[in-house]
């Protein structure tokens, strides 16, 4: 079946979102799904040239022929989500949102910063993972994108919506995954430096509602330098830093590149085989894609070879 999984190989920010995006304007037609939480952002330039990021919304929403999913396995910040709607001018025809999607609320957030995850595991904070322990503990006290009128005309099963589409084989879908390998909750080994889902290609499909035998092709995202975000957020092995990376590049200005999320300096490193290695172990991908990227003080990005 059509089905492509882009994961990330390493600790996130590998380039997934522009990735997915490039792997949709191969396809016309594409049904682009987003999993996770708010606590990801992926960027992707836009036909102007427009750095866009996006928290809640796949990449490809950039692109006119494409309809995009959000799967019952995500975890929504409503004013998020909301504001990117607007951005892209998505209409009902172009975006499914499964009913079964949870809403990340303030109560959440409040959690999260009353647990001082920030400081002791360099969360974002966003109460995605409050999130999830509500869904998980089924008390009742969760709520979901159903309540929220706001969304009422984009609603749906997403599962339903896109087995209907794999019944066209012209249709291609692409699930795009979020952070990386390395901070998967059950396969990394670094807990509780980890994020709070699984961040595998599987664990990617269980969010969407698919099955296996939809998928024919895995793309495990890499980068040349990879990064983990700032704080206490756990190992990585052959750190270095940024004044490192442009004294040797030749760069004639500084690099730097900072969280989409909390807009904090990335932590860097030496590439790492052991990380992808095992990566490769838990995803089976298809394609390796290599991604070199560095972004400068003023925010100016730049793609040697993405």
């Amino acid at each position: 079946m059509p089905v492509t999984i882009v994961v990330g190989g390493q600790f996130g920010s590998e380039g997934k979102g522009k990735v997915a995006c490039a792997i949709a304007r191969e396809h016309s037609g594409t049904i682009a799904v987003r999993v996770g939480g708010s606590n990801s952002g992926h960027t992707v330039i836009d036909e102007r040239g427009k750095v866009r990021a996006f928290r809640q919304l796949p990449t490809a929403a950039i692109l006119p022929d494409t309809t995009c999913v959000i799967a019952a396995g995500s975890y929504i910040e409503a004013d998020v989500l909301s504001d990117e709607i607007r951005q892209t001018g998505l209409t009902p025809d172009r975006l499914v949102i499964d009913a079964d999607a949870v809403l990340i609320s303030e109560r959440h957030r409040k959690q999260e910063r009353n647990a001082g995850l920030k400081e002791k595991i360099g969360s974002t904070g966003s109460g995605t993972g409050a999130a999830v322990i509500d869904r998980v503990s089924r008390v009742g006290t969760v709520s979901f994108v159903r309540d929220d009128k706001r969304f009422s005309p984009y609603v749906g099963c997403a599962r339903s919506f896109l087995r209907r589409q794999l019944k066209n084989e012209r249709q291609h879908v692409i699930i795009e995954g979020t952070q990386g390998f390395g901070l998967s909750l059950l396969h990394s080994g670094h807990y509780p430096n980890v994020t709070s889902r699984d961040t595998t290609a599987a664990g990617f499909l269980s969010e969407t509602g698919l099955g296996p035998t939809d998928v024919n092709k895995v793309v495990l995202v890499i980068r040349a330098f990879p990064i983990r975000v700032a704080g206490n957020s756990g190992p990585i092995p052959d750190e270095i830093d940024w004044d490192t990376i442009t004294r040797e590049s030749g760069s004639p200005h500084d690099l730097e590149e900072r969280t989409t999320v909390t807009g904090h300096v990335r932590r860097v490193a030496r590439f790492n085989a052991d990380i992808v290695k095992a990566a490769i172990e838990a995803n089976a991908p298809t394609k390796i894609v290599l991604n070199y990227r560095c972004v400068s003080r003023n925010r100016r990005l730049k793609y040697p070879n993405d």
